[in-house]
């Protein structure tokens, strides 16, 4: 087999592996996440996702697939992605919930938009890769951290995606009930 293709089929099984090692230790935070996010819709709050970066295209996912579906019809929840401290200053309001993302270490103004979340009484989600470093000090109680154990950006990336969509279906499945097989 060609050099090259065997590259590709590495990047298949890496992802793969972390996937499947990582399912029984990110239920639980995931769980708890869809927890607090139902506690905000359910009282007419607001989700706000923020991502620095690459990031930042997993923000804009997550809040359309909120607002316009996942995988069944339902009416659309509130959910924007924003960029950063300013907008969840001017926008967040006590109860709602911000979804920090971030595959790298975080960025300043990712720490900088929880810090401002956690002044607007708001839940923080952190959502990050092994290197939280700066923002694990900053979470409450209350606050839940999603953590890919993984040091590559692409197979964090790659874990926050399935994250999403975890949220996603679980928040249906909870607003919805069991989906009639079809």
């Amino acid at each position: 087999m060609p050099m090259l293709e065997q590259r590709i089929q590495q990047q298949f099984f890496e992802s793969a592996d972390l996937l499947s090692q990582t399912a029984e230790a990110l239920s639980k935070p995931i769980a708890d996440a869809v927890q607090a996010l139902l506690g905000c819709i359910t009282a007419g709050g607001k989700l706000m996702l923020c991502g620095i970066g690459p990031a930042a295209a997993l923000a804009q996912h997550g809040a359309a697939l909120m607002v316009g579906r996942f995988e069944r019809e339902r009416p659309g929840l509130a959910a924007l992605a924003v960029g950063g401290e300013t907008e969840v200053q001017a926008l967040g309001a006590p109860g709602d919930v911000l979804l920090a993302i971030s595959t790298a270490s975080p960025a300043p103004a990712l720490l900088a938009a929880v810090q401002a979340a956690q002044a607007k009484e708001m839940t923080v989600v952190a959502l990050t890769g092994r290197d939280a470093a700066g923002l694990l000090e900053r979470l409450s109680e209350t606050d839940v951290h999603i953590a890919v154990p993984h040091e590559r950006a692409a197979r964090i990336h790659e874990a926050h995606t399935l994250v999403l969509h975890c949220l996603c279906d679980a928040v249906d499945l909870q607003l919805l009930g069991e989906q009639e097989p079809t």
